[in-house]
């Protein structure tokens, strides 16, 4: 062995190594379905995802948040950033109809604090179908079309949002009816963030969430 191939061996094993991991993490990246759709959970683990795992599993395929009566909302949010996109998710809140959750977007975590900031498909009497802003302006930004909702929604049940944001624009569809059809006005107002799952302060309750998935419009 010559001492220029001496030299260059480290080099090219380091090389080949590095392509060899890039190959592994493509063949592990989640496959888009047919129509765009990527899974944001793997139906077995929280991969992907960061929050208080004292009240967050994975149970029979769904993720599943569990609070025996907690004192401020807990979150289940993605490590990764999103802007323009449609989420899909199924979900049901199990027990006295009264309990809220949610689905976060376009969200940040607060600081020190169990809190998130930002859009929220919500979850609850009285709420669904609405389009609240969690810890920011704290306020309900739509309400949803109450005797619309009345026919559509499966208390108890497995329901489905659809979330749309492009843009300033976002619309919420729940079990095919659109609920929210909304353009932001201010434009201070962040058009990225993560992806969050809510279990609300209160009563004991438990939210399940399954078929998650995404497709980025930009």
């Amino acid at each position: 062995m010559t001492e220029l191939s001496r030299r260059s061996t480290p080099l090219a094993a380091g090389f080949v190594w590095s392509i060899f991991l890039g190959s592994l993490a493509l063949a592990q990246a989640p496959k888009a379905d047919k129509d765009g759709f990527v899974p944001l959970f793997d139906g077995k683990s929280l991969d992907g995802w960061e929050g208080n795992l004292q009240y967050w599993k994975v149970r029979d395929g769904m993720i599943v948040g569990d609070s025996p009566g907690i004192k401020h909302n807990e979150f289940l949010c993605t490590k990764q950033e999103f802007g323009d996109f449609e989420l899909r998710v199924t979900f049901r809140v199990i027990g006295d109809e009264t309990k809220n959750s949610g689905v976060q977007f376009r969200s940040k975590r607060v600081p020190n604090n169990a809190e998130v900031s930002g859009y929220q498909a919500d979850v609850g009497q009285g709420y669904w179908g609405c389009l609240y802003d969690e810890s920011r302006r704290n306020t309900v930004l739509v309400q949803g079309p109450a005797e619309e909702l009345a026919k559509v929604v499966q208390k108890d049940d497995w329901n489905t949002y659809v979330i749309r944001s492009v843009g300033p624009h976002i619309t919420l569809t729940l079990n095919g009816l659109k609920t929210v059809d909304f353009t932001e006005k201010d434009d201070s107002i962040a058009r990225t963030g993560i992806i969050g799952l809510q279990i609300h302060a209160g009563n004991k309750m438990e939210a399940q969430f399954k078929d998650i998935k995404i497709k980025k419009l930009e």
